[in-house]
């Protein structure tokens, strides 16, 4: 029977990746699940995803589903790691060539 606990954790994680202010989801990517906030898995279909991710250059994009990855930790709003396993995953994303497509959902 599954707890509650995957669903909290998921809203943290869409919460923490929402862009506040002036600046893009900042994300850094470990090795280590132990240490993620949230453990990701990169779908081939929009439709599978909880959000779709347009990877940005710049720290400044605003909009939801806008990811900016950091070079340090200590940068960073949220941690994730990788996972190859949907079953796995708190969260699925899809990432998408255009920004205008970039969203998620909660």
């Amino acid at each position: 029977m599954r707890t509650h606990f995957p669903k909290i954790l998921i809203w943290f994680v869409l919460l923490a990746f929402a862009p506040l202010g002036a600046f893009a989801a900042q994300i850094y990517i470990t090795n280590y699940p132990s240490e993620a906030n949230a453990k990701v898995f990169v779908t081939k279909y929009p439709s599978e995803a909880n959000c779709i991710v347009y990877e940005t250059q710049y720290s400044s994009d605003t909009e939801p589903g806008v990811w900016f990855y950091t070079k340090y930790k200590s940068d960073a709003r949220a941690v994730i790691a990788y996972t190859q396993y949907k079953s796995e995953a708190d969260l699925i994303v899809y990432y998408t060539k255009y920004k205008s497509d970039a969203r998620c959902r909660y």
